[in-house]
């Protein structure tokens, strides 16, 4: 796509004013009383202080594989955290420190030195060495990788073994996400031994796993269950394990499932966008619901910039037409922030106060009138189609707010219902896209830094699948920018292009959801339950 001039959507954003509202969110009341206090979420919950023999978990669906380069999901996540050690571990404030790497260190900006931690052995008792992760990083590079994370790797020239405790990274340009992503996933660490010997099968319930990680995979019953045990030989001793097993079950249903809560049948869910029967939840004398701090947002995507989405006006004129604190709250039930920018608070890693400045320039406040000028600057626009997953109470209620929305300026907006086993398709598929002009997704970053959301526009970026550049050149010099004030500069820069341009509308930010039993209590709380050991402070309320 040919870069074009941005023309009318700062004047149209500043018609609908400067207040800033996500950034200051405080007690939300959805339909029903529900209240919830978005002003503290919550980094962690207390500790449980007794041994347990079982934490009986659920996910929203069966993991695809647990191999942790192909792990860029939920359910996937959420069990390999407690699995496979990263490089450097993501800490519940979404903080860093040392991981498997005891020490990194960057001689220059485009070498990276880590040196491993002593004493760490796999599960099978097999001593960690630089081989492993080598081979670990390795297989995540060039054009033939299949990892989900190879967005990170594009710069890396080599990955060697410089001594026996030691591995250098060369990178081809300064990388400040490649360096940021080795506490993700990206950086988890494999038996290389195991993971050749299992070949295609790693990561499968034939193909077993062997990491380093504070549980191990016990058996995995494809279809029933995911069983996984205490690692006796954890080399954390901070966080060995208080529960001696962690049994996760696959319920899709979400009324199943806060039945299953409620009953006891399990004892705890982190979830992604808010159930149905949170009310139940939160009025029940048996589980405790606290919401965390996160980086996932809810938005909308232009799936097709040759279609009725296409004209930026159109985009601009619809988010300024979406009442997004009627919609936290019908929709979200109160759990959810009105979203100004794709990248939220939480995402203020460092310079902080120049991110804040520059997320105050926007509004989640609906503006009608300039919402109707630029659509009939516009002129005629055809029908707008938005796919909506089938079975998603989420989806379909959102699809009503846009529609309504759409319905106030003038324009026809139409829904598509997608089964939810298809939905998928969408992000990686043309042909599903076809006939379609956007649809509604949760999404996030990896890590505390906002150009790690607004890199997915990069015209390099895997995620990127519509062909929108518009913001490369800022978003190119950011990611090779090691000084934090200038790269912030940059990504500010990109964020005002994106926030203006809208490829995708922001709808709203969520916090995570941690649902836990009140026979236990330890779990995480915030976003870092994808990328570190949240089950591993678990354990018994006494």
């Amino acid at each position: 796509m040919s870069r074009r001039r941005i023309t009318l959507a700062a004047a149209a954003l500043a018609a609908a004013g400067l207040a800033l509202t996500g950034c200051t969110a405080q007690t939300a009341t959805g339909e029903g009383g529900l209240e919830v206090d978005l002003s503290n979420l919550a980094t962690t919950t207390e500790p449980g202080t007794a041994p347990v023999e079982l934490v009986k978990w659920n996910l929203p669906y069966e993991p695809m594989s647990l191999d942790p380069m192909y792990t860029f999901n939920y359910a996937e996540n959420t069990v390999v955290a407690n699995l496979c050690d990263s490089l450097v571990r993501m800490k519940p404030d979404l903080s860093t420190e040392p991981g498997l790497a005891a020490a990194v260190t960057q001689p220059d900006d485009t070498t990276v030195v880590y040196t491993l931690r002593d004493g760490v052995t796999f599960w099978d008792g097999t001593p960690l060495t630089a081989e492993d992760v080598v081979y670990s990083l390795q297989r995540q590079t060039g054009e033939t990788t299949t990892s989900y994370f190879a967005s990170y790797f594009q710069n890396v020239a080599s990955i060697t073994a410089t001594a026996p405790n030691e591995v250098t990274v060369t990178l081809t340009q300064p990388d400040v996400l490649f360096t940021q992503a080795m506490a993700t996933a990206a950086g988890a660490i494999v038996s290389k031994q195991a993971a050749e010997s299992a070949g295609e099968a790693f990561g499968t319930p034939s193909g077993g796993l062997q990491c380093t990680g504070p549980f191990s995979l016990e058996s995995w019953s494809s279809g029933k269950n995911l069983r996984l045990a205490a690692n006796p030989g954890y080399w954390d001793a901070a966080l060995a394990p208080k529960a001696a097993a962690l049994e996760f079950s696959f319920i899709a249903d979400e009324s199943t499932a806060v039945n299953a809560l409620r009953s006891g049948d399990v004892d705890g869910q982190f979830f992604y966008l808010p159930p149905a029967g949170l009310t139940q939840l939160e009025q029940s004398d048996e589980v405790t619901t606290t919401y965390g701090k996160s980086l996932v947002f809810w938005t909308m995507t232009t799936t097709d910039f040759d279609g009725a989405l296409g004209d930026e006006r159109i985009r601009q004129a619809l988010s300024l037409a979406i009442d997004r604190e009627a919609l936290t709250k019908v929709v979200f039930q109160g759990a959810g922030i009105p979203a100004t920018s794709l990248a939220g608070p939480d995402y203020w890693g460092y310079e902080r106060d120049a991110f804040e400045e520059a997320y105050g320039e926007f509004s989640a406040e609906p503006d009608l009138a300039a919402a109707k000028a630029l659509v009939a600057e516009a002129g005629t626009v055809p029908p707008i189609v938005l796919a909506v997953q089938g079975s998603s109470a989420v989806h379909e209620q959102t699809a009503n707010v846009i529609q309504a929305a759409g319905q106030a300026i003038g324009l026809d907006i139409q829904t598509k219902v997608i089964p939810v086993e298809q939905f998928g398709n969408l992000y990686f598929d043309p042909a599903a896209r076809d006939g379609i002009d956007g649809f509604f997704t949760t999404n996030y970053g990896s890590f505390a830094d906002a150009l790690d959301v607004y890199q997915f526009f990069a015209s390099t970026d895997s995620h990127n699948y519509t062909g929108w550049d518009l913001a490369d050149e800022p978003l190119f010099a950011a990611r090779a920018e090691t000084d934090d004030a200038a790269r912030a500069a940059h990504v500010i820069e990109a964020q005002r292009i994106i926030t203006e341009q809208l490829p995708w509308i922001p709808l709203a930010y969520e916090p995570v959801t941690l649902v836990q039993n009140d026979r236990i209590s330890g779990a995480t709380a915030s976003f870092a339950y994808l990328y570190a050991p949240w089950a591993a402070t678990i354990g018994g309320v006494e």
